[in-house]
């Protein structure tokens, strides 16, 4: 059964995620030199996951020029 078009998010997941999947946490943990070859993949240490800071709000000046850049490519 599938769902509703009208029910589904446009964005995905547009937030940031608070878990990361077992090959995330592995290529993690190998930046770190925390993960040797040979290693079984199950039971990994926990890794924190760096959230995303929020976007700068633009100044009225920067709101102006961008709408003047776009209405000179029209």
């Amino acid at each position: 059964m599938s769902i509703d078009k009208s029910l589904k998010r446009k964005g995905g997941l547009t937030g940031s995620r608070s878990v990361l999947t077992r090959a995330e946490r592995i290529i993690a943990l190998k930046a770190d030199d925390k993960f040797p070859d040979g290693r079984s993949p199950y039971g990994l240490p926990k890794v924190r996951v760096m959230k995303l800071g929020k976007k700068p709000k633009k100044t009225p000046k920067a709101e102006a020029a961008a709408d003047d850049a776009k209405a000179a490519k029209k």
